[in-house]
C-alpha cells in the first residue's frame, strides 16, 4: 500500500494516476511546462473546460504540491499566476511522453 497526502493507493501506478489522472490535470500540466500562466491564459488554452472544473483541478494540483499559485494583490485587478513547483517539474518527462504518444497516434492515423 502506498500513501500520498493522506490518501492510500494499492500500487505506485494508481498513485500516479490519482495525482495526474482525469481529463484535465495532464492538460493543465502540459500547458504549464512552458512556464507560468495566468488563469485566463490557461482557460484560453483549454476552451472546452468549465471554469468550475478548471478551478477544482488547479486546487487539487496545488494541494498535491504539483503547482504553485501566486496571487498579486498590490493593485487592482487581482492577478493570479500558476506554475509548476520543483516537485511538479519532475513530471515533465512523463507529460512530454504522453504528448509524444498522442502525436504518434495522430501521425499513424493519417497513414
Amino acid at each position: 500500500m502506498y500513501t500520498f497526502k493522506g490518501k492510500e493507493y494499492p500500487c505506485c501506478t494508481s498513485l500516479t494516476m490519482g495525482v495526474i489522472g482525469g481529463k484535465w490535470k495532464t492538460v493543465i500540466l502540459y500547458h504549464l511546462m512552458e512556464g507560468t500562466l495566468r488563469y485566463h491564459e490557461l482557460r484560453k488554452q483549454m476552451p472546452t473546460v468549465t471554469e468550475r472544473t478548471l478551478s477544482l483541478q488547479l486546487k487539487t494540483l496545488e494541494d498535491d504540491g504539483i503547482i504553485k499559485r501566486k496571487v498579486y494583490t498590490s493593485k487592482p485587478p487581482l492577478k493570479v499566476e500558476y506554475s509548476l513547483t520543483d516537485f511538479g517539474e519532475t513530471l515533465v518527462p512523463l507529460i512530454q511522453s504522453i504528448a509524444d504518444w498522442g502525436n504518434f497516434v495522430i501521425d499513424k492515423s493519417e497513414d
